[in-house]
């Protein structure tokens, strides 16, 4: 980021424009109050003349006399050029969030998709970047960044896992992971191709979706080409949409800006030889300069990608921001404001998305800020990076007869119902411990996407019980584990102290509550079908039909019961060896 030699304060009880002596220099200037609260950060190719302009009589944001009003003093940092400036500019805002500067709504920075510079690469879902990584991002809507690590792993077997093992994993064996621990041949063509997808070219996958789709449809094997089919069309989206087509789209990037009262958004279509193939949007505080809030945005959007040949903007950007795009490039940048022709019409369209998404993100809110942030809340008294997506394990059973589990899913704080599952135990135990072993297990053979957050309902030995099955298919780095006991809602994680649950965990509450809820349910409609079968079918061989035949020539369960064999054999479709057994079961029990 370079070296910033001068930094100095000019302080005032209230800031005097006569008595500020700045430099002509480029820089960045914080308005301040005298406890220390950053106010607003700016950057300046000349930082004495941007100064000067908030003193003016006709300001141009309605924000700027209250701020001026409010601030004490102004501090100044002169950078070496204005480039660093604006550098410095996004980092001082990142770490302040200061009140009258337009700010980005995530707290955290977002997402990356990282692949690793490991002799045996790794590709990773990660908000704080290896070093060194080959990185794609940062992506607002973080689900879709770990769908596609998960499409990409089952497609190409790039591990995630955090170091290697010479076993082998669960990942191995469910598709997940090619098992380079074991036998790295050919594993950098994998990673390769992974790269080549993540730059843009799907061709491979989706050959190799094809491919598949057409060998499952040949062996009848249709629900499998259909999951085919659903994720050709996904990567079809994601990678290669056609939205709209033009000459003049060759390689720019078009970006529109919505907002709704303090509530902004700004969206990027992206478009590569004649089409558009993507969009990115990003939510934020909007502080009433759209030029701020673009400019925000745009080093943030660029920070880690290259920035295209030609971008479209809603409003100027200022020279600053536009040599750091060319910096970025490493070459030529077109930015520009246009207003008619095609591009315009690109330009709209960035609006007109960005309108909506701004409108999507009011709606949001009011339906489930409260459920989004205690997802935030729990994560942050957890010191966990993300509880987004929690998975939450529960058993039931009664004098050792109808042993079933369950789990339910919570994703941004509300239920995900589509992903909540029940089981019944099928192995001879009878104890919690290992009736959830069995269940966690069956689960994890299923999964294709690691939670958040395990949480299982018990104590210590439900967590070492449970750890030590992560730990056998090799997951117990990846898949955070937590224990929550009801005694004084007590959550137990492995590598931390045991803590008593205040408010600020009431997600992790809901989610052993709910998951008791669901078990519960479905523990109660098995009992009740249980109770309401007819002992004969437990007879093997002996269906509805056939049991219907018997009540009918008896006339009843008592005229049954007083059968010998062969009076059963009389009944069509009763045999032998099923009479027999029909006798046997009423008889010998």
């Amino acid at each position: 980021m370079g070296s910033f030699p001068f930094t100095f304060s000019v302080c005032l009880m209230s800031v005097d424009a006569s008595k500020l002596h700045l430099p002509s220099k480029p820089g960045v200037y914080l308005f301040k109050r005298d406890d220390g609260r950053v106010l607003y950060v700016g950057k300046a190719t000349v930082l004495k003349e941007r100064v000067k302009s908030y003193f003016s009589n006709n300001p141009d944001r309605n924000m700027i006399p209250k701020m001026v009003g409010e601030a004490d003093h102004v501090d100044c940092i002169v950078t070496p050029n204005p480039r660093e400036a604006l550098t410095l500019e996004r980092e001082l805002i990142r770490s302040h969030k200061p009140k009258y500067n337009s700010l980005m709504t995530d707290d955290k920075s977002y997402p990356f998709i990282a692949i690793t510079d490991e002799d045996v690469p790794r590709i990773i879902y990660t908000r704080h970047p290896p070093e060194n990584a080959r990185l794609w991002g940062p992506f607002p809507d973080a689900g879709a960044a770990k769908r596609v690590i998960q499409l990409l792993r089952r497609q190409f077997g790039v591990r995630d896992c955090p170091s290697l093992l010479p076993q082998g994993c669960l990942a191995m064996h469910i598709g997940l992971c090619s098992a380079p621990c074991i036998d790295a041949t050919g594993y950098g063509q994998q990673v390769e191709a992974v790269t080549q997808v993540m730059e843009g070219n799907a061709e491979l996958l989706l050959a190799t979706l094809q491919e598949e789709m057409d060998l499952a449809s040949e062996q009848m094997q249709f629900e499998e080409a259909a999951r085919s089919r659903d994720l050709i069309a996904s990567v079809q989206r994601t990678l290669s949409q056609k939205v709209v087509s033009s000459r003049f789209y060759q390689d720019v990037d078009a970006i529109g800006f919505g907002s709704r009262g303090d509530i902004g958004a700004v969206v990027f279509l992206h478009a590569k030889q004649g089409v558009v193939t993507g969009k990115t949007h990003y939510p934020l505080l909007h502080r009433g300069d759209i030029s701020e809030s673009i400019s925000l945005i745009l080093s943030e959007h660029y920070h880690s990608r290259r920035p295209p040949a030609k971008i479209l903007t809603p409003t100027p950007i200022g020279q600053q921001l536009d040599e750091w795009l060319k910096e970025r490039r490493n070459g030529a940048v077109e930015v520009r404001v246009p207003h008619r022709g095609e591009l315009a019409i690109l330009r709209a369209l960035a609006d007109q998305n960005a309108e909506m998404q701004a409108q999507r993100v009011v709606d949001k809110r009011a339906a489930g800020n409260l459920e989004n942030r205690s997802a935030v809340e729990a994560a942050e008294y957890l010191g966990m990076e993300s509880l987004d997506t929690v998975v939450c394990f529960d058993m039931a059973q009664l004098q050792g007869s109808e042993k079933v589990g369950a789990c339910v899913t919570l994703r941004g704080g509300r239920p995900d119902k589509k992903e909540y599952r029940t089981y019944r135990v099928r192995g001879e135990v009878f104890d919690d411990l290992r009736m959830m072993r069995e269940v966690v297990e069956r689960w994890l053979k299923r999964q294709e996407e690691w939670p958040d957050l395990l949480l299982i309902d018990g104590g210590e030995t439900h967590l070492s019980t449970i750890s030590d099955l992560l730990e056998k298919h090799g997951l117990k780095e990846r898949i955070p584990l937590a224990a929550l006991a009801k005694k004084e809602e007590t959550l137990y994680r492995n590598g931390h102290s045991p803590i008593v649950l205040d408010k600020r965990g009431r997600l992790l509450v809901y989610a052993r509550d709910e998951a008791h809820r669901f078990v519960n349910k479905f523990h109660r409609k098995r009992r009740g079908k249980t109770a309401l079968l007819d002992p004969l079918e437990e007879v093997e061989g002996l269906g509805a039909k056939k049991l219907q035949a018997l009540l009918r020539n008896f006339g009843g369960r008592k005229g049954i019961d007083h059968a010998s064999v062969l009076d059963l054999r009389q009944v069509p479709g009763i045999g032998k060896e099923l009479a027999q057994r029909i006798h046997s079961h009423l008889h010998d029990s």
